[in-house]
């Protein structure tokens, strides 16, 4: 199984190197194509902080009605926002072995982040997503058993899917806004039912490929030469040893805040 998820892994990574990723806007039309978890932690309240606990806002003005979602055909690859902001993501977990120490970096340095949970992962360890919740950290969808969906029927879409939302519901306190397609990998399919569902795509800008254990310092490389406004991050935080992820987060997040990066979530235009 590992083989092949590697396999597959690997050839989203090639499909993602070869695009050009394009800033996008919430309801703009077409867009660029895709790239193809210790025991936890004593928590702390987080103080607010001036940018990195505030969600970006670069979509307009709060909408006082709810819109329904947009059924898009790609996903969005970057977020738009005021300043150098970029977002942070964890894909796979959680993986009590390894996210407990993401959220304790991520903690001190008051910053929040996206992690796209799969459900049976989060199915079984709900008291990291009820950490994720109260130190303001966005969940999304990231299916309940990281299939590739272009070889799965409708149906199954919508059943990875939904369970994944009603256990993020239980155990976050409400049901994601934001999807991401395992491995990538996106169809119309799955776009129509992520929209059925209220989600966003979201795929990312700036691919670490930590799951191929290249080093830390490759880590960090990667995402201090891709920093960059409105710049969407891929991490992992469970799926394999995600040790190099944690120390890499470690280096690399407080160099971006150096910087003048201001790293946080986004809103969501439709709710």
């Amino acid at each position: 199984m590992l083989t092949r998820r590697r396999t597959l892994c690997a050839g989203a990574a090639a499909l993602g190197a070869a695009t050009v990723a394009a800033a996008i806007t919430p309801g703009a039309g077409k867009q660029a194509p895709p790239p193809a978890a210790g025991a936890p932690a004593a928590r702390r309240p987080l103080k607010p902080s001036e940018y990195r606990l505030r969600p970006l806002t670069g979509y307009g003005p709060p909408r006082t009605t709810p819109g329904r979602t947009p059924v898009r055909t790609e996903p969005l690859l970057r977020v738009s926002g005021r300043g150098r902001t970029m977002v942070l993501t964890f894909d796979d977990g959680p993986d009590p072995r390894y996210t407990p120490h993401i959220l304790d970096t991520l903690a001190r340095y008051e910053v929040r982040a996206m992690f796209f949970v799969c459900g049976e992962m989060a199915a079984a360890h709900p008291d990291l997503l009820a950490r994720m919740a109260d130190e303001g950290h966005v969940v999304g969808n990231h299916t309940w058993s990281h299939p590739l969906l272009t070889e799965l029927r409708r149906s199954r879409i919508r059943s990875e899917m939904e369970r994944t939302s009603d256990i993020v519901e239980k155990a976050h306190g409400h049901r994601p806004e934001w999807f991401r397609a395992p491995y990538g990998a996106w169809n119309r399919a799955a776009f129509q039912l992520g929209a059925e569902l209220g989600m966003e795509p979201l795929a990312w800008t700036v691919d670490t490929l930590d799951w191929t254990t290249p080093g830390t310092r490759t880590i960090v490389d990667r995402v201090e030469d891709g920093a960059a406004p409105g710049v969407v991050v891929l991490s992992h935080d469970a799926g394999g040893d995600r040790g190099q992820s944690v120390r890499a987060l470690r280096r690399y997040l407080p160099a971006l805040l150096d910087d003048g990066y201001h790293l946080t979530v986004p809103r969501r235009q439709y709710a």
